[in-house]
């Protein structure tokens, strides 16, 4: 009677239990197949994915993501490994291509190779960051307006000597200047001539200084910096028309210039050469840099350093300065004394809160 009682319970349970849909069924399959996979190693199913390494250059920086330029001139987006810390334009990278080219994103940066140079600025937030690498010469790019700043170019300038890349003052829009007005610009550019740097004068609507400035970037990598509106994206579009670079327009309110570049990007010309484009800012802070490299970033200040009678000499109202010697002496100029003086003074009011001792 016991035995018949069990029997007759397993019917029914067995009779009541559900059957699968379709849906069901295809997620136990997939399972299934997670579950025989994992026989093979992450590393296996990721080398089914990309094809074998190769070298390639950074061309373009786009968030989490990189576009890099094969041998063979072909552009891939790739992912960067989480063991990178830094990838900018003009890096010189070993990578993977995906196999299925047919995805926005196929490729993965896995070394980005020893710089030979690095071009940084200092991010509010984020300290010290990057902008580009394994440039030649660096592209201080001013203009008529919004303003001409001697002391944002000589910002500029200290942060080319700091890092020892050869800068060159490009002065654009200079169409807006009359004879007179022309003369007085070249008088006050003319301290930096005689401290031994290139001048560039260039017009987009007038095409002045235009070849000049293209046999000055030929079989060179050179990088644009500058504040926003000061006519980066249109002297590129001079330079190399198919670029179709977007210009902004100055601001009605606060006389500046609207960001146009938002991401880095190196571009080729066809007679040789490569130009970084990266985003505009429009100031260039130097409260990251010790006040010993901002000195020696003044380059005509070196030949009097460590010369003063006090070793820990301002260069200001100190007793025994050569530097204050050589500016009353006329041999070195009152202007960049006191851009100088400028930046040094700033620095502390520019310097974030949190990097303070």
């Amino acid at each position: 009677m016991i035995l018949e009682i069990v029997l007759i319970t397993a019917k029914i349970n067995v009779a009541k239990k559900p059957k699968l849909t379709n849906r069901q069924k295809r997620q136990v399959s997939v399972n299934r197949s997670k579950r025989l996979s994992q026989s093979s190693s992450p590393k296996e199913i990721e080398d089914a994915q990309f094809a074998e390494q190769q070298s390639g250059r950074v061309i373009g920086r786009f968030g989490k993501h990189a576009d890099v330029e094969d041998s063979a001139g072909v552009v891939h987006r790739c992912h960067m490994r989480r063991t990178i810390k830094s990838v900018v334009c003009g890096d010189e990278v070993l990578f993977r291509p995906g196999k299925d080219q047919s995805l926005s994103i196929s490729g993965v940066i896995e070394i980005v190779q020893d710089r030979k140079s690095v071009l940084t600025r200092p991010d509010f937030y984020d300290g010290v960051k990057p902008v580009a690498a394994n440039i030649d010469q660096i592209i201080i790019v001013s203009s008529i307006l919004p303003t001409l700043s001697l002391n944002i170019i000589d910002r500029y300038l200290v942060a080319a000597e700091d890092v020892e890349i050869t800068p060159v003052i490009l002065v654009n829009k200079v169409e807006l200047l009359d004879q007179q007005q022309r003369e007085e610009v070249e008088k006050q550019l003319n301290i930096y001539r005689e401290v031994g740097y290139q001048i560039v004068y260039t017009s987009c609507k007038t095409l002045t200084g235009l070849d000049e400035l293209a046999a000055c970037l030929k079989d060179k990598v050179s990088v644009f910096v500058g504040q926003s509106g000061v006519g980066k994206s249109s002297l590129i579009n001079e330079l190399l028309p198919d670029a179709d670079e977007v210009i902004g327009d100055i601001s009605d309110n606060s006389g500046l210039g609207q960001h146009t570049t938002t991401t880095a990007k190196l571009l080729h010309f066809p007679a040789g050469g490569d130009l970084i484009d990266s985003p505009g800012v429009r100031e260039f802070a130097l409260w990251h840099l010790p006040v010993e490299r901002l000195t020696n970033g003044f380059k005509e200040f070196r030949d009097y350093l460590g010369g003063c009678k006090f070793r820990d000499c301002k260069h200001g109202d100190d007793p025994g300065c050569l530097i204050k010697a050589a500016v009353a002496e006329g041999k070195i100029s009152a202007q960049r004394y006191q851009s100088y003086h400028k930046i040094l003074l700033n620095m502390d009011e520019l310097r974030p809160a949190h990097t303070k001792v």
